[in-house]
């Protein structure tokens, strides 16, 4: 019998497994870090127009409330991701002797790395809107935690950028060994994936990006669009985040 025309080993099978959950975890994570920034600052947009004190009470309380749930919820997300992911990496290393997963580790901790500090960024923002509605006590007490958050979140900055330095260049000496490597006539690859799919994947998580990245310039006061415009790009980053596949 061809080796082509015999089942796969159980082990095989395991890894295709563990790698469909990994990149619903990463799903998942991407989710959660574009929702949580296009309802940050779509939150802070409505209240820095707020014509009334009385109306940017609520919007401030809504950006802090986001800021709140994003934190843990990006937290959460991406540890889970990054359990499976070295799920995938540990048994693909017990079957086949070498991890073929993890190419693109590098640039996707970046792009994480970019989200948390925007995240950062639009949340070092939330005391000002306190201030605009005269709660002046709510602010001065944001202001502490947000300066302490600020001195965490740079420490946590620079050994990031240090473990990061360090895993690119330990993944380009790994590449670089196996490159010439024909891989396992067992591994089950990460599945047939149609040119169409991947496609329409891509247009999507395009399009809630640029959906994100208009709203963060709005922010920046780079362009005034309506308040129409502001709710419509903030339906766009959700339904297309949502809908994308794994």
């Amino acid at each position: 019998m061809l080796l082509t025309e015999m089942a796969p080993p159980p082990g095989a099978e395991q890894v295709a497994g563990l790698r469909a959950r990994a990149r619903a975890a990463r799903h998942r994570a991407f989710v959660a870090l574009s929702t949580s920034i296009a309802v940050l600052a779509t939150a802070q947009l409505l209240a820095d127009r707020a014509p009334t004190r009385e109306q940017t009470v609520p919007l401030a309380v809504l950006s802090l409330v986001a800021l709140v749930a994003a934190l843990p919820t990006m937290a959460v997300t991406q540890y889970a991701w990054g359990v499976r992911a070295r799920l995938v990496r540990w048994r693909e290393h017990e079957l086949y002797g070498a991890a073929h997963s993890g190419g693109t580790r590098p640039f996707s901790r970046l792009a994480l790395a970019a989200g948390w500090a925007v995240t950062l960024l639009l949340g070092g923002t939330t005391p000002g809107f306190f201030d605009q509605a005269a709660l002046y006590s709510v602010a001065d007490d944001l202001s502490w935690a947000v300066e302490a958050l600020a001195v965490t979140s740079c420490g946590a900055g620079v050994l990031f950028l240090l473990w990061w330095a360090r895993d690119a260049l330990w993944l380009l000496a790994r590449a670089r060994r196996s490159g010439a490597s024909p891989g396992d006539p067992w591994d089950p690859g990460h599945g047939p994936r149609p040119r169409t799919g991947t496609l329409r994947t891509g247009a999507l998580w395009a399009g809630a990006a640029v959906a994100v990245a208009a709203l963060l310039a709005a922010r920046a006061h780079l362009w005034e669009p309506a308040t129409a415009a502001i709710y419509a790009l903030l339906t766009a980053a959700l339904v297309l985040g949502v809908v994308t596949d794994e």
